[in-house]
């Protein structure tokens, strides 16, 4: 190679590796692109081809990255390769063609072609690198932003206010488990990823979703595209699969509206309000799409101390057992009762709302639900010994027992320690809770069919997938909330009296027994009569009753209704 030519590659070269050892700044990709290209030029190359591989299976399988980086259009063979392999065992190659007629390279010339293919090829390995680095630690293995994420966008938006007339929004899929059960964990991936594309739609490039994990995921958008993304988040239908198929998704949702001028200290600062706001929603309590306020803060101060309060006062024998009679309307015999719970602290009733709720958001409840048994199992084996006439007693239960697999043994061994017939007890389960696998559920409830004890879905209808519910757990007993109820003098073709008037036909077709709660009035008595419901429960007999005034309810031989 003459002089000059010579002079020209190092100075050529010289300037593609200044360029291609540049760290942590914006690189002029169109510049080296254009280096390369003169010099493969000067050494008659007619192409450039570079594969880049993420691990040497990918390489066998031909599935990576292709990069043309030279191309003078005629073809050629390959003429030299060189291979690069980086310590995280991802693969880059570079092969080089000639055309037949072309001169061959010398040795001279050979030796600066590879140079410079290394040179390029350890850049590419780097800058691919960077970007798999990237996605490892902002994506998650199915493609979705993660939390590290969030936390970074919110690092950058939320100095000097860029984060002000923004919403951050914490929501998860209500029965998402239904989903994968019927159609399999596939179609579940597809719903997940068409969820999340249109999410991401509605917020546009200036906003964040990201996925927590499962099918929760945390967001933030402005407050123009809140409305938007609210009611698409409380219902919409999501493709399943390429046939068409769909399902209709519904979430649980906490909102955070980021005040003008809000200063994010770090990012567990809004990841906090928006999460609380979020366990309110999953619970019920204000319904399934709940605002964080100032409010809510003080409410959680409440709920502080009633955990604290709960393990002195569930020592101190606090809680109590109250009982509504269950009652026969044909012939005002009492069939059985409701055990509820009643917290007396310091000379007052703490009402079932207050603390109910705050124990659920913990295991607290499976402690008081368990003691809750024990009483009703002391009173039963009282009654039974005393020659009392005794019906069923049903007692509540949280869904937060299904996932624990030494449930059954735990309530066998509370039972049977009081030698109590199992026919004498029936386990509630309320339909509103959102959070459990129904397998689980469907598990517990057939284990407990084992043990000849029957099973009751309590506040039927107030679920999000009540039909669904009865379809797939073999319940016993159907107890009709009070919201389907029609008041006195409501039209025989309301909404709410054909509803009525169906789901009882529906339970007495299915087999099961049919309770309705909430019975107030002689009206809604003759209403149960007409369409042939037998066992009802409310004020119109009695409140829930102390111990002592049950007991007296007993004795009585009848009702006068």
């Amino acid at each position: 190679m003459d002089p000059e030519k010579e002079l020209r590659f190092y100075r050529l070269y010289e300037q593609l590796a200044s360029l291609t050892q540049v760290v942590n700044q914006k690189l002029d990709i169109p510049q080296i692109e254009a280096l390369l290209n003169e010099i493969s030029g000067m050494f008659r190359l007619s192409k450039g081809v570079t594969h880049f591989y993420r691990n040497p299976g990918d390489e066998m399988d031909g599935i990576g990255e292709t990069m043309i980086s030279y191309d003078t259009g005629k073809g050629g063979k390959a003429v030299h390769t060189v291979r690069f392999v980086t310590r995280l065992l991802s693969i880059s190659t570079m092969t080089v063609y000639m055309t037949d007629d072309a001169e061959p390279l010398t040795e001279e010339e050979l030796f600066k072609v590879d140079l410079t293919m290394r040179t390029a090829l350890a850049f590419i390995s780097r800058n691919r690198l960077q970007v798999m680095a990237e996605e490892l630690a902002f994506y998650d293995d199915m493609g979705f932003r993660n939390i590290r994420s969030f936390f970074k966008y919110i690092s950058w938006k939320g100095y000097k206010g860029g984060l002000d007339g923004t919403a951050a929004l914490n929501y998860n899929m209500r029965h998402f488990s239904l989903i994968n059960d019927e159609y399999g964990r596939e179609c579940g991936d597809t719903v997940l990823k068409n969820h999340y594309k249109q999410v991401e739609k509605i917020i546009g490039e200036d906003g964040i979703a990201v996925r927590l994990g499962g099918d929760s995921f945390v967001c933030i958008c402005s407050q123009s595209d809140l409305p938007e993304l609210l009611e698409y988040l409380n219902e919409a239908v999501v493709l399943i699969d390429d046939s068409g198929r769909t399902a209709r998704i519904s979430n649980c949702v906490g909102v955070f509206n980021i005040p003008e001028n809000y200063t994010v200290k770090f990012p567990n600062d809004i990841m906090g309000k928006v999460m609380y706001a979020f366990q309110l929603a999953k619970l019920g309590t204000y319904g399934n799409i709940v605002f964080y306020s100032d409010v809510l803060m003080s409410n959680k101060e409440r709920s502080r101390k009633i955990q604290k309060l709960f393990p002195k006062a569930l020592k101190n024998d606090e809680f109590r057992v109250f009982y509504q009679p269950k009652v026969d309307i044909d012939t005002g015999e009492i069939c059985g009762a409701e055990a509820l719970c009643r917290w007396f602290h310091d000379g007052r009733i703490i009402q079932p709302m207050e603390f109910i709720p705050v124990l659920e958001e913990t295991n607290d409840i499976c402690k008081l639900d368990f003691h809750m048994l024990d009483l009703v199992c002391y009173d039963i084996r009282r009654w039974l010994d005393e020659g009392r006439r005794v019906g069923r007693i049903s007692v509540n239960l949280s869904r937060r027992h299904m996932i624990d697999p030494k449930l059954l043994d735990v309530l066998m061994n509370i039972i049977d320690k009081y030698n109590v017939p199992h026919e004498y007890i029936e386990i509630e389960l309320t339909e509103t809770t959102t959070d459990v696998e129904f397998k689980d559920l469907k598990r517990v409830v057939e284990a407990l069919h084992q043990q000849n004890i029957c099973t009751s879905v309590d506040d039927f209808g107030m679920g999000y997938s009540s039909l669904n519910l009865i379809r797939v757990v073999p319940w016993n007993v159907l107890k009709v909330d009070r919201i389907f109820l029609p008041l006195d003098g409501e039209s025989e073709e309301s909404t709410r009296s054909v509803m009525f008037k169906h789901v009882i036909t529906m339970a007495k077709e299915l087999g099961l027994e049919c309770i309705v709660e909430g019975v107030e009035t002689s009206g809604q008595l003759k209403l149960l009569r007409k369409n042939g419901c037998r066992l009802a429960q409310g004020y119109l007999f009695d409140k829930p009753l102390k111990v002592e005034e049950f007991e007296k309810r007993l004795d009585m031989v009848r009702y006068v209704i």
